[in-house]
C-alpha cells in the first residue's frame, strides 16, 4: 500500500526510501509536499519529473535551526532577524546557496529557500530523512497543491516510494516566501505570515521591505 498512517514505523519507511534516492509525499506545515534528499541531483530530477516542470528551484525544509548551516553560505541581518522571530513557522526564507549545493535545487540562482516549519509531525518526518529534505508542493505543474494524502497518492499513482499520511492540511495558505540574498529583503509570495508581521521583525533591526 503506498499510503502509510504517520508512524515511527512509517517515519522509517520514508527514511529508508529517501537514502536509496527516493521521493516521498507528506504533509508539511502547509499542504502535502515532494520530499527528497535536497543533496541528490538524481532524486531531485525525479521530483521534476514528477512534477512535469524544469528550472524552478525547489525549497527545503529542515527539522532544527543549525541545519540552514548545510545549505546557505551566508546569513544576513535580515535573516537573523526574522528567523529568530518567525522561526519555526511558515516562513520560507530565499538566501544564498552553500557552494555544493545541487544547481538543480537552486535552478542557477544561487540561492535557496529554506523553512523551519511549526509543525511537530513535519519536522519530525524531516528529522528522520536526514534533516533536510524538499517539499515543493505535491501537485503536478498546474494542478492545485495536494491537502491529503489521498489526493497526494491521485496526482502520483507512480514514482513515489511512500506517502505518509498526517491528516489533511491544516491551512488554506502556501508558505510566505522572503528573499533575504540582496540588498533589501523582497517578497516573492505573501501566504500564512502576513506582510505586516515581517515588515515589524524588519522595523525593530531597521530594515525595510523592498
Amino acid at each position: 500500500m503506498l499510503i502509510h498512517p504517520d508512524s515511527e514505523k512509517a517515519r522509517e519507511r520514508a527514511a529508508r526510501a529517501v537514502a536509496a534516492g527516493g521521493v516521498i509525499a507528506f504533509r508539511t506545515d502547509t499542504f502535502y509536499g515532494l520530499g527528497a534528499d535536497p543533496f541528490d541531483a538524481g532524486a531531485l530530477r525525479a521530483v521534476n519529473e514528477l512534477k512535469g516542470r524544469d528550472g524552478k528551484p525547489v525549497l527545503v525544509l529542515i527539522s532544527d535551526a543549525e541545519v540552514a548551516e548545510r545549505l546557505l553560505a551566508r546569513r544576513s541581518r535580515a535573516f537573523e532577524a526574522l528567523a529568530a522571530s518567525l522561526w519555526p513557522g511558515a516562513l520560507t526564507l530565499v538566501a544564498e546557496a552553500r557552494g555544493g549545493v545541487p544547481e538543480l535545487l537552486t535552478a542557477g540562482t544561487g540561492t535557496v529557500g529554506v523553512r523551519l516549519p511549526d509543525d511537530v509531525e513535519a519536522r519530525a518526518i524531516v528529522r528522520a530523512c536526514g534533516r533536510a529534505l524538499t517539499a515543493t508542493s505535491a501537485n503536478p505543474a498546474g494542478r492545485a497543491p495536494a491537502r491529503t494524502a489521498g489526493e497526494a497518492a491521485g496526482y502520483f499513482p507512480r514514482g513515489l516510494g511512500l506517502v505518509v499520511d498526517g491528516g489533511a492540511a491544516r491551512t488554506e495558505l502556501p508558505s510566505t516566501v522572503l528573499d533575504v540574498s540582496g540588498a533589501r529583503p523582497r517578497l516573492i509570495r505573501e501566504g500564512v505570515v502576513p506582510r505586516a508581521e515581517i515588515e515589524a521583525t524588519l522595523g525593530s533591526i531597521n530594515e525595510t521591505l523592498d
